[in-house]
């Protein structure tokens, strides 16, 4: 078809599935840089940040340093607002000695300069949200152990996950988060460790992953239940979810930021781009059926295939 191909397309290559880390070098300025849906986005971030705080939102201690890092990358990136160097009012959470402020109080000025005595807990706090209302991705924090080296996902705010609990997450190291994925574990675990260890500042390192839903929400947290893909299904019903992810480092606490940008996009419009549709497909008939379980596609196979209009 003519016209510019969409970057969503290459998350769906015409090849077999497999477990693949595929990360490419990239521009974290630009993966973390507003959109034509910056408002939109936003407006949603806020509204489940100060909702649904304690799902959506966590700072452990120990992660304020890589939490300073990723602050001082926002203003480098010129990813926040002119006026930021303003102290955010009533953004204390749950559990932090005050209260989340009401859904549609306006957007606070995010996150104060960092003072050189240091700052208290609710500060810090304050400041990880206010980064979550700044920028469209999700993000998280991912601390290494100072005695294994292991990385740990100790903060981060993450407003729009694909069907995971970011805070049962938290505090966990990723070969735990990961233990999920079938097999994921013995075949990247070690990959993945290796990278992270010698991940260099300079280029940010990105890839995607995708699934399907029978919801355009962004917010697909468990907790909300949203509706699941079970046959019969109308391809009005069925939505692509691109997760294009990108890590970045963070030098002086020797952590890794970790941002998640949601892409959501009808099946219909999937269709329309013949190399995607037959990549999608060929990814559903190949994908092993823990796999195709762990992504809630196993008992819709053959229906969205059929929908894509593919033999099974």
């Amino acid at each position: 078809m003519s016209g510019v191909t969409p970057a969503w397309v290459n998350a769906l290559p015409d090849e077999d599935y497999q477990h693949s880390f595929g990360l490419k070098a990239g521009s974290a300025e630009k993966f973390f840089a507003p959109t034509e849906r910056h408002v939109d986005l936003l407006a949603q971030r806020r509204h489940w940040l100060r909702s649904d705080t304690a799902r959506c939102a966590a700072l452990l201690p120990g992660a304020e340093p890589l939490l300073e890092e990723a602050t001082a990358l926002a203003r480098q990136w010129n990813s926040l607002p002119a006026d930021s160097l303003s102290s955010p009012q009533g953004r204390r959470g749950p559990g932090r000695g005050g209260t989340t402020p009401p859904n549609d109080a306006p957007l606070p000025n995010p996150l104060p300069a960092l003072s050189s005595q240091g700052e208290g807990e609710d500060d810090a706090w304050s400041r990880c949200l206010a980064l979550g209302e700044a920028w469209e991705p999700d993000y998280l924090l991912l601390k290494p152990d100072a005695a294994t080296g292991r990385f740990h996902l100790v903060g981060g705010c993450v407003c729009f996950p694909s069907s995971w609990r970011f805070e049962e997450k938290v505090g966990q190291p990723l070969e735990v988060i990961h233990t999920p994925v079938p097999h994921l574990n013995e075949q990247l675990a070690s990959p993945i460790h290796n990278f992270l260890s010698r991940l260099k500042p300079g280029a940010a390192w990105c890839r995607a992953n995708w699934g399907l839903s029978r919801s355009s929400e962004l917010n697909q947290h468990p907790a909300r239940g949203l509706p699941k893909l079970r046959p019969p299904l109308r391809e009005d019903e069925v939505w692509l979810r691109v997760e294009d992810q990108a890590l970045f480092a963070l030098p002086e606490s020797r952590g890794v930021l970790f941002g998640i940008r949601m892409t959501v996009i009808p099946l219909a419009e999937v269709k329309r781009h013949p190399a995607a549709a037959r990549g999608l497909a060929r990814a559903l008939r190949t994908m092993p059926d823990a796999m195709l379980d762990y992504k809630s596609l196993l008992a819709a196979k053959e229906e969205l295939l059929r929908l894509l209009k593919t033999e099974v």
